[in-house]
C-alpha cells in the first residue's frame, strides 16, 4: 500500500531537524514508510522534516516518542495515479510502421499506423527495447505474410496483439495471467477500434487451439519453461517472435526451441535486449501418383 498520510514539522534549525528525523526513522511504532528533510528557508537555514505513513499516527503515539505533537501537522495526501503521471512525459515511439503514443500526446509526427496505448499498471508502452523490438520484428513478418490466427502470450497492455491484428485484420488472442493486464488490453483494443479482432483472457484455450503467429514478450526463464506448450500451439509454417531476454540469454532460449524442431530465422538486438524469430517448417505437400493404364502402363499424354 502506498503511503497516504504525511507528518510535517515546522521549520527547524539543522541540528533539531536532524534529531527529529532520526527519532521518526528509528521508531517501530508508529512505523514511517519514508522520512525526509526538506529545505524550508534557504536564507535562514531552516529545515522541515516530513514522514510518510499508511495509517496516520495518533498524537499520543508521537508524544511517546518525545515529540511535541502540537507542533506537528498531519495531512492526508491526495490520491495520485503515479503510473499515469510517470507516463505523461514519455514521447511517442516509432517501431517499424507503428507509432505508439499515449493519450497525453496531442502533437504526433506524420505517418505511421497510430496506436493509442494506455499502460495503467500493465507492461508495454513501446518504450522498452523488448516491446519496440517485437513490434519491429512483427512488422517485418506482416509485410511478407498474413496470419490467420494470432496469439500474444504475456500480453501486458495488448500492444503487440493490437498491432498485428490491425495490420492483418486477423483475430488475435491476448493472454496474460494478470487480470489487470486483461482489463487494460480490452480498453486499449476499444481505444484503437480493434475490439472485434482482439480478445483477452487470463489463460490459453483448450490444447487444440493453434496459431500461425505467436508473439511472446516475457522473460528468458519462462520462455524456456513454456517451450513445449508454445511449440505445440504453433501451426506448421507458422512464425514465433520471442523477447524479454538479454543478448547473453539467446543461446539458452534458442536451444529450447531448436530442440523442438523450430528454425531460427532472424534476430534483432536493441539496447542489449534480443528478439528471436523462429519458423516452424511447413508440412510437406501431398503428391498423388498418376494412374496407371492396363498392365501398369502409364496413360499416354496428349498427341502432338
Amino acid at each position: 500500500m502506498a503511503p497516504t498520510f504525511v507528518v510535517r514539522t515546522s521549520p527547524l534549525a539543522w541540528a533539531e531537524a536532524d534529531a527529529v528525523m532520526q527519532i521518526l526513522e528509528e521508531a517501530e511504532a508508529p512505523e514511517a514508510q519514508a522520512v525526509s528533510l526538506v529545505e524550508a528557508d534557504e536564507r535562514r537555514v531552516l529545515w522541515r522534516v516530513e514522514a510518510y505513513y499508511e495509517v496516520p499516527p495518533t498524537p499520543a503515539a508521537l508524544e511517546e516518542l518525545g515529540l511535541d505533537a502540537a507542533a506537528l501537522s498531519i495531512e492526508q495526501l491526495p490520491e495520485t495515479d503515479w503510473v499515469a503521471r510517470s507516463l505523461e512525459n514519455l514521447p511517442p515511439v516509432r517501431a517499424g510502421r507503428f507509432l505508439v503514443h499515449g493519450r497525453h500526446d496531442t502533437q504526433l509526427p506524420p505517418g505511421g499506423l497510430r496506436m493509442e496505448i494506455t499502460a495503467g499498471t500493465a507492461f508495454g508502452t513501446g518504450h522498452h527495447a523488448t516491446t519496440r523490438g517485437c513490434l519491429v520484428a512483427a512488422d517485418r513478418l506482416l509485410k511478407r505474410r498474413r496470419p490467420r490466427r494470432i496469439l500474444d502470450l504475456g500480453s501486458g497492455t495488448g500492444v503487440l496483439a493490437i498491432a498485428a491484428a490491425k495490420v492483418s485484420r486477423a483475430p488475435a488472442l491476448a493472454v496474460d495471467i494478470d487480470p489487470e493486464a486483461v482489463r487494460v488490453t480490452r480498453e486499449n483494443a476499444r481505444l484503437n477500434g480493434a475490439s472485434v479482432l482482439v480478445k483477452a483472457a487470463v489463460r490459453l484455450p483448450a490444447r487444440g487451439a493453434r496459431f500461425d503467429l505467436i508473439l511472446a514478450n516475457i522473460l528468458a526463464g519462462p520462455l524456456v519453461d513454456l517451450a513445449p506448450e508454445v511449440v505445440a500451439r504453433l501451426d506448421p509454417g507458422g512464425a514465433l517472435v520471442l523477447s524479454g531476454l538479454m543478448v547473453d540469454q539467446e543461446r539458452q532460449v534458442a536451444a529450447a526451441y531448436r530442440n523442438r524442431g523450430l528454425r531460427l530465422a532472424s534476430r534483432l538486438r536493441l539496447d542489449n535486449w534480443s528478439v528471436l524469430v523462429f519458423m516452424r517448417p511447413a508440412l510437406p505437400k501431398k503428391t498423388f501418383p498418376r494412374k496407371k493404364g492396363p498392365a501398369g502402363v502409364l496413360p499416354a499424354g496428349p498427341s502432338s
